[in-house]
């Protein structure tokens, strides 16, 4: 049993750390003001430290803001593609068919953001209106897109996503916010003479980076998470 100064000691930075870790969400408005780059460095200097296999260190990430986040927006927008007809040709993020309850959970976040900011299920204009605020980085001052040799096997990818969710957690320990954004990953072809991308590369997702916008209805959607029951098995 930890001694009683110890176990304080113990438990606020449990406490730290849990609130890194649930108060980060997706957040779908920012404000404009600036991320210093310094911060920036930190934040990517601190997540570097996530696990990978061998210590391979299987993640580039490619940072930009100002003009260069502009043309990253105008290759996109500007391709005459439709987020619909946009081909994942490099990986592929969901299945061909969904099924329960991974699709009820994807309706019902769908419908309660749609529904925080008034868009009915019939307002198609308004949906693709919504969704092509990915390619702004729902005006976040930073943005990121990242990348993943593509000479690498499944157990990279799953170390990927340990980087990602490690930038998350430490840009709520400085008060800001991130989201997280696949829908980057299908116009690649768009993306990749602007950034200096190699072929080599696969575009896995975006993210976007900075201070919330608390005004916005649609940052006040808290997605729910199923108890524990529903996915953990102890095994006696």
């Amino acid at each position: 049993m930890l001694a009683p100064d110890k176990r304080k000691e113990t438990i606020d930075e449990a406490d730290i750390v849990d609130e890194a870790i649930t108060s980060r969400r997706s957040v779908r408005a920012f404000l404009p003001d600036p991320v210093g780059e310094e911060t920036i460095r930190d934040i990517l200097r601190v997540a570097s430290r996530a696990p990978s296999g061998t210590n391979m260190q299987p993640w580039k990430v490619w940072v930009f803001s100002g003009e260069k986040k502009q043309e990253i927006t105008d290759a996109i927008m500007n391709s005459g593609i439709r987020a619909e007809k946009a081909k994942w040709d490099e990986y592929k993020y969901y299945p061909d068919q969904f099924f329960e309850p991974y699709y009820g959970r994807r309706r019902a976040v769908g419908f309660a953001l749609y529904g925080a900011l008034g868009i009915g299920k019939r307002d198609v204009d308004q949906m693709r209106a919504q969704h092509d605020r990915n390619f702004v980085f729902f005006d976040a001052p930073v943005g990121m897109i990242f990348t993943i040799d593509r000479r690498l096997n499944h157990g990279s990818w799953i170390d990927h996503g340990m980087f990602l969710q490690s930038i998350m957690i430490a840009a709520r320990g400085r008060g800001l916010h991130t989201c997280p954004q696949a829908a980057f990953a299908p116009y690649h072809r768009q993306i990749r003479p602007v950034l200096g991308i190699p072929d080599e590369e696969i575009v896995t997702c975006g993210m976007a980076l900075g201070y919330e916008d608390t005004s916005k209805p649609e940052n006040r959607l808290r997605t729910e998470r199923v108890p524990l029951e529903e996915f953990v098995t102890f095994v006696k």
